[in-house]
This record gives structure tokens, sequence and C-alpha cells, in this order.
């Protein structure tokens, strides 16, 4: 299974909104550069399937990528049906999947607007057991 990278976000406080950067460094366990939730633990990397936040917005959302607190989001892939352990291949950068979901202790912006936010059963997390640099574009496959 292969799919696209749609975006690549970043922020450097924990609690806010990321930002689409378009390209950066996967850095072998800690997670993105710079970024607020990198560290030495299984959740370096959240992931977001592009297709799940497409459906939220056709339901009236308004959300742009990064909004969730997901750092790479990906068309073609649905990350909810990978079991943990799955392995990402993405340019030189290897991932592994370590947790589908998330407990919301605190209701984000997108709950309070919409009733619902799709990141606690939809949003994936990885660590990085290869580095590399990945781009909006670069394709991201599933390895069996």
């Amino acid at each position: 299974m292969r799919g696209t990278v749609k975006a690549v976000c970043t922020s450097e406080r924990k609690g806010v909104q990321k930002k689409d950067v378009g390209k950066i460094l996967l850095k072998k366990g800690w997670g993105l550069e710079g970024d607020a939730h990198g560290g030495d633990w299984h959740r370096q990397v959240s992931l977001l399937s592009y297709d799940k936040v497409l459906a939220f917005n056709n339901d009236g959302a308004g959300v742009n990528h990064g909004d969730f607190g997901e750092n790479l989001v990906v068309e073609g892939i649905d990350f909810r049906s990978l079991p943990v352990g799955t392995k990402l291949q993405c340019g030189q950068a290897l991932l592994e999947v370590t947790q589908i979901g998330k407990d919301c202790h605190d209701r984000c912006q997108i709950f309070y607007k919409m009733g619902d936010c799709i990141m606690p059963r939809e949003g994936v997390f990885a660590i990085i057991l290869e580095e590399g640099e990945v781009s909006v574009d670069d394709t991201m496959e599933v390895l069996a």
C-alpha cells in the first residue's frame, strides 16, 4: 500500500496547532526536527489520513493541515487499519507504528465547533527507526 504526503506539520510549542512547513528532517529516536512533541518516547510522530480529514471537512469542519496537531498527513493510506508494529518507508526515513488513536483529556477547539474530533480515533503515532527528510509529495509505503 502506498500513499502521498500531503502535509508536513510542526510546532515549537505543545498545545498549539501545527503549521505545514513542506519539508523537514525526521530524526532517529526523536521525531520531527524542532517539533515540540519530539523526544525519546513512543509518540515521536503523529500521522493522519488525508482522506479522513477531507471527509471531516465535507461535514463543514473547515480544518487546515496541522489543526489536529498532526505531523504528517498522507493520502491513500488508512492508518487506522494498520496494526501496531507496522513499518512505513518515506524516502530514507523508516517509521514504526506504536499507537492507534489517543485519549483526549481536554476538548479541542475542533470538538467545540463540530461536536467531534477525528484525531482521537484516526490519529496514529510512530517512532523513527531511520532518519531522513520528508517532503510534501513524497511517497510513503506500508512495508510487509
